[in-house]
């Protein structure tokens, strides 16, 4: 009886067994994608050498493999920080960056997880790097020469992260504030500056308008000259008759009927029959 109670239990026992076993083998190995980097820990201490993608082992029970993502991170950091002129300057960062493979055990040891490494790496190390920046310039250098900001900053922070394990890929001005002081301090310098500009343009129209009337006073002296020599000329009468005519077709008045029999120093009638003067 006994024999045969021992012979039930045989099978039972056995695929235990075998699913211990299977279980054990299935956790004695695992696979790291692309774009990930692992660290082994066994009985809670960090291996060295980070298992980069494809098939590994591990030992079975007391291991674990933390896993990190190697691709481009992105995340936004803000900072703030005095100019050389003494003037707040507040910015937003978005920071491109990967984590180095070669560095993921050294990373595991000192920071832990990814947050972390942002909350505890990144973030003040921006804030250092963009006072190292501002502090080279004014704050209106910093606005219209962003470009120069930007490089200063990019060296400072990535030579600061680098030997972190961090390798910065690339970085953008998100947005960039000054304080109320300088924003108005700006819009009154617009402003006088449009006063001037305005100025500018009233005194130029002015002396545009004084060299037109020069120039209608000079041609008007110019065509009475030549009127006075016209006169004294031979047949000058005759201009005096026609302006006259034209004087009064211009105004509108009738042409008069009547013989006009003033005369002038040569004799000569002023005006005849006008209406059958053309």
């Amino acid at each position: 009886m006994n024999n045969q109670s021992a012979q039930n239990w045989q099978p039972l026992v056995g695929g235990i067994i075998a699913a211990l076993l299977l279980v054990i083998g299935l956790n004695s190995f695992i696979i790291i994608n692309p774009g990930q980097a692992g660290v082994l820990s066994i009985l809670g201490k960090a291996q060295d050498g980070a298992l980069l993608e494809g098939l590994h082992f591990r030992p079975p029970l007391v291991s674990y493999v933390d896993i990190y993502d190697v691709t481009v991170q992105k995340f936004e950091v803000p900072a703030e920080s005095s100019t050389k002129d003494l003037q707040d300057l507040k910015a937003r960062f978005a920071i491109n960056f990967r984590l180095d493979p070669v560095e993921i055990v050294n990373i595991r040891r000192t920071q832990g997880t990814l947050q972390n490494i942002v909350a505890k790496i990144i973030a003040p190390q921006t804030q250092e790097s963009f006072k190292i920046a501002a502090a080279r310039r004014t704050v209106e250098e910093a606005i219209t020469k962003r470009n120069e900001l930007k490089e200063d900053f990019d060296n400072a922070l990535g030579s600061r992260l680098e030997k972190y394990g961090i390798l910065v890929l690339d970085t953008s001005v998100v947005d960039l504030n000054f304080s109320p002081e300088f924003a108005k301090a700006v819009e009154d310098k617009q402003i006088a500056e449009q006063k001037a500009r305005r100025a500018v343009y009233v005194a130029k129209e002015a002396e545009q308008e004084a060299q037109a009337d020069i120039n209608r006073a000079r041609g008007k002296a110019e065509a009475q000259r030549l009127l006075a020599e016209t006169l004294k000329a031979q047949g000058g009468q005759l201009v005096l008759q026609k302006e006259a005519i034209e004087a009064w077709r211009e105004g509108g008045a009738q042409m008069p009927r009547v013989l006009v029999t003033g005369e002038s120093q040569g004799g000569v009638p002023f005006l005849f029959n006008l209406e059958n003067v053309q």
